[in-house]
């Protein structure tokens, strides 16, 4: 009789320690748009971390039972290569990561705070709030708060450059009143 292996885990807590030093949470609102003024939300958790420590995230990933490992090539001068763990899927962020970082609250203020803007644009994407202008100017006002406002204007930007009608036009610009104030 064989006895199974079992692959290497890591406590919760071990995931949201490394989470506060090297993870994010990351909202990008894309096309397609609807004639609604909806938008593609893509949600995303991530570590990163180098390439010497990928063992670290597969412990992360068999704990998880979720997402995917792959190599992140660095061009930069002094940077070595790393390895990212990243969860994208729907059903993985609001089933087993908001809940994970419910349980066991992150302890960086910063890495926090964004942890609850992400919730709730996970909250929001889950009831199809997406789908309409109100719904993706209410994300693209959570988005503008987390990470700094990283790639917030940029991504108004696309809503409303790529704009065929006025409805879609409209809910760009609402986007952008709601994401500045």
């Amino acid at each position: 009789m064989y006895k199974r292996r079992t692959k290497p885990v890591v406590s919760e807590d071990y995931i949201v320690g490394l989470t506060d030093g090297e993870g994010c949470f990351y909202a990008l609102v894309r096309p397609p748009y609807s004639k609604n003024g909806g938008a593609k939300v893509q949600l995303n958790f991530f570590i990163k971390v180098q390439s010497s420590d990928k063992e670290m995230l597969e412990k992360v990933k068999n704990t998880l039972n979720c997402g995917f490992i792959y190599h992140q090539k660095e061009h930069r001068i002094n940077h070595t290569q790393c390895v990212r763990y990243t969860v994208s899927s729907h059903r993985d962020i609001l089933n087993i990561i908001v809940p994970l970082f419910k349980r066991n609250p992150l302890q960086g203020k910063i890495k926090r705070e964004n942890f609850t803007l992400f919730s709730k644009i996970a909250e929001l994407v889950s009831q199809g709030a997406h789908y309409t202008s109100n719904g993706i100017a209410q994300i693209q006002h959570y988005k503008s708060q987390m990470n700094n406002g990283a790639r917030v204007v940029r991504e108004i930007r696309t809503l409303r450059g790529n704009a065929k009608s006025p409805r879609l036009l409209q809910s760009a610009r609402h986007a952008m009143e709601v994401g500045s104030g």
